[in-house]
């Protein structure tokens, strides 16, 4: 299986190496990790806009060496379930392990997963979160996961099956944790942004999939994630999930100073 290089190194994020470490080190800041979470989502935009509520929300929790790294699809290629089986994935600070062991695990639990490249090739909701990834947690192994399926129900058989790979996993020993991609509504005002962005999270927040999906859908929030949030968080809930924090919020008026066409930005833990 051949390796993935980055597609949007120069443009989400700098490409130089030494720049780019400084950056995230300077958004993860004084790392607490006193929170050992079963989930965590984080956006996906250019660091500039979301990098602080990525580095801010990291810097509360402890990940263990291998996690599932789930996100949406921008581009409507590959397969509704797209692992990525193997190999490595590069950036600019080096090449993070793909956990093969765990991704075969995923692909034989019979709930729609395949092993598929081209959803994930120029794919950018995965990757600008790896950076970040090496370094709070150096070493981690990665299972990435591009999610478009449309229903509720697949997404709880798919949820479900990934949190018996982890049950699995955790029974023998070794530890892993779900990483959700997902940035909140797009390109309203300030205010109905923020407005629409507390209605999402309500039911995130509650550990209620099935009205997080609902909500969304019904209230015409341009959450681009909430198909691999509503999987992580039946996975989750399978787990034992009792609590939700969010961590950090922003929008992208922070940073563009136009608070007429934002995006919102949610860092969560669920434990």
């Amino acid at each position: 299986m051949p390796d993935r290089h980055p597609a949007v190194a120069g443009r989400f994020y700098t490409d130089n190496p030494a720049h780019l470490r400084g950056e995230v080190e300077k958004h993860l800041g004084s790392t607490r990790k006193e929170i050992t979470p079963l989930m965590i989502m984080l956006p996906h935009a250019g660091y500039i806009f979301c990098g602080s509520v990525v580095g801010k929300t990291l810097s509360n929790v402890r990940l263990p060496q291998s996690v599932f790294l789930l996100g949406p699809n921008h581009s409507g290629r590959g397969r509704p379930l797209s692992v990525w089986p193997d190999g490595k994935w590069f950036t600019p600070l080096g090449a993070v392990e793909v956990d093969a062991k765990l991704a075969a695990r995923c692909l034989n639990a019979a709930a729609g997963f395949e092993a598929n490249l081209d959803a994930h090739t120029m794919e950018h909701s995965l990757e600008v979160l790896v950076p970040f990834l090496q370094c709070h947690t150096p070493g981690i192994r990665v299972v990435p996961v591009i999610v478009s399926l449309n229903t509720l129900e697949e997404l709880r058989a798919a949820g479900e099956a990934i949190a018996h790979c982890i049950r699995e996993e955790n029974e023998a020993g070794r530890h892993v944790a779900l990483v959700v991609s997902s940035d909140m509504n797009h390109f309203d005002n300030q205010e109905l942004t923020m407005q629409k962005d507390r209605k999402a999270l309500a039911p995130l927040l509650e550990l209620s999939p099935e009205e997080l999906f609902k909500t969304v859908r019904t209230e015409r929030i341009s959450m681009c994630g909430v198909c691999p949030a509503t999987l992580a968080l039946f996975a989750a809930k399978e787990l034992g999930a009792h609590e939700a924090k969010l961590a950090a919020y922003g929008t992208s008026a922070a940073a563009s100073g136009n608070p007429g066409r934002v995006v919102g930005y949610a860092g969560v833990y669920i434990c």
